[in-house]
């Protein structure tokens, strides 16, 4: 195929450029010859034929200047080749003659003609595709019925070199009308090609949701494994194509599938970064917890990729961050070695939220959860305590108080740690000590409580009174500029 498409790019080339080629095993007149076919210019070959130019000559790719004629579909440069008897049995070096460009173009005069010609009509190329299978990954549905309907060759419905049939070929490619007429002709094919894909894989693979819904009003088992252990579905998550994914969900496949790997759906779709997949799997009710043979969850994935919006989805599932991986590490711990400083806060408020929450100390369930989010907070509400929060902890706070705080509050040593493990050096101190800050208001502020309130409150009770103080003072200032401002 790749031999195929660089000969119907050929003709784009410039006359300049083809003069210039040296390396072509091409004599001049040759070369001219060639790109007049290449150009529809007749006037041209029947002048150089007259100097007995050879017109089966072939270029360093061993094509000839009918392959160019035929590629380009030119229609009177055919029929001067095929007056003046050029060959056409000649294969390039990819095994393509001028049969196979006939039916990779469609262009079925020409295919009558070469036929008449006494073309070979059973001709394959290197990869063992014949007529029938360009055709059908082109989309030549008159070529088809050409060669079943008028000449009888049933026997070139075979499977080429990659045992894929022209059905698989046509459902690969995604062409519903060439689907359409091979069903017709009673073509339809539930086989494999050597690496075990049906039809059906090879459409939904491909993202070819038309092609999917016309194959599942015919098959039988859509949750069979080609050689990797994929069906259908996974191959469609893989790909991120969501209708597909759809549709043969609605079919009755299994969403929970592994494969020979252990690797789920909702695993591939997380480690190719299929946001909305991701979404529509856990709303399907995917299985969120891993098998024992995986152990790494969804989470472990975002988490070691870093993705926010992926981590976001996933921790708003209420998914068990405590689940350890094959080397005992968790999601947590697995931001915090890949040096995700976001991921690792979004983590931690998590685990804060979901402790509290199950200890039923936070709010009640009143739909609040509506606007749930680990993001981090760049809001206009918030702006002034997080200035006063990035203040203490970066101007007042002392190397190790931070952790006092964290103490105080609860945070674990693990979620300690994993703070700390972000920065390093004399001064990192304050960016650790400003990150659990924010991660301690976010716990605040979806517990509907007053942050400058708790703040003064909870540094009192942990012994830092004059650091109360000034957050106090701090906000009352604050308190009476916006009062000046209002008058």
């Amino acid at each position: 195929m790749k031999g195929l498409s660089r000969l119907l790019r050929a003709g784009e080339d410039s006359r300049r450029g083809v003069a210039a080629a040296s390396h072509d095993g091409l004599l001049p007149d040759e070369r001219e010859f060639q790109y007049a076919a290449k150009t529809n210019n007749l006037e041209t070959m029947e002048k150089l034929f007259k100097k007995n130019v050879n017109i089966n000559a072939v270029d360093a790719l061993k094509r000839t200047a009918f392959h160019f004629a035929v590629a380009r579909s030119h229609m009177s440069v055919v029929d001067f080749l095929l007056h003046h008897k050029a060959r056409l049995d000649m294969a390039d070096q990819h095994g393509l003659t001028v049969i196979h460009l006939a039916a990779w173009t469609g262009n079925l005069d020409i295919m009558r003609k070469l036929v008449k010609a006494g073309a070979d009509q059973k001709a394959k190329n290197e990869e063992g595709m014949n007529v029938l299978h360009f055709a059908a990954q082109n989309n030549s549905v008159k070529i088809v019925d050409y060669f079943l309907q008028d000449l009888h060759l049933n026997d070139l419905n075979k499977p080429d070199g990659k045992g894929k049939k022209p059905f698989l070929l046509a459902s690969e490619k995604g062409h519903v009308d060439m689907i359409n007429n091979l069903i017709t002709l009673k073509l339809f094919t539930s086989e494999r090609d050597k690496e075990g894909n049906t039809a059906l894989h090879l459409a939904a693979k491909n993202g070819h949701s038309k092609v999917v819904e016309i194959l599942l009003e015919q098959w039988k088992e859509i949750n069979e494994l080609n050689q990797n252990g994929e069906t259908p579905f996974y191959l469609s998550v893989e790909g991120g194509h969501e209708k597909c994914a759809e549709l043969l969900l609605e079919a009755g496949s299994d969403i929970n599938v592994l494969t020979q790997d252990h690797s789920s759906a909702l695993q591939i779709a997380v480690q190719n970064g299929h946001l909305s997949l991701v979404t529509f799997l856990i709303d399907k009710n995917i299985d969120l917890v891993p098998k024992p043979e995986r152990q790494e969850t969804p989470l472990h994935l975002a988490a070691d990729l870093g993705n926010v919006e992926l981590v976001e989805v996933l921790l708003k599932t209420g998914c068990n961050l405590k689940t350890v991986d094959k080397h005992g590490k968790t999601a947590l711990a697995v931001a915090s070695r890949s040096n995700h400083a976001l991921i690792v806060d979004m983590i931690i408020k998590a685990e804060r939220y979901y402790a509290t929450k199950q200890e039923h100390l936070a709010h009640s369930d009143d739909g609040s959860d509506f606007d749930l989010s680990f993001k981090q907070d760049h809001s206009t509400q918030t702006k002034q305590i997080r200035s006063s929060l990035w203040n203490l902890a970066y101007n007042q706070l002392k190397p190790q108080e931070w952790k006092k705080l964290a103490l105080f509050w609860k945070f674990t040593e693990e979620q300690i740690k994993a703070i700390e493990e972000q920065w390093t050096g004399k001064k990192s101190y304050k960016e650790h000590g400003n990150r659990m800050l924010l991660i301690w208001l976010h716990g605040i502020l979806l517990a509907h409580q007053n942050p400058v309130k708790h703040i003064y409150e909870d540094l009192v009770e942990a012994g830092f009174q004059p650091l109360a103080e000034k957050i106090r003072a701090a906000s009352n200032t604050d308190m009476d500029s916006r009062k000046c401002a209002i008058s």
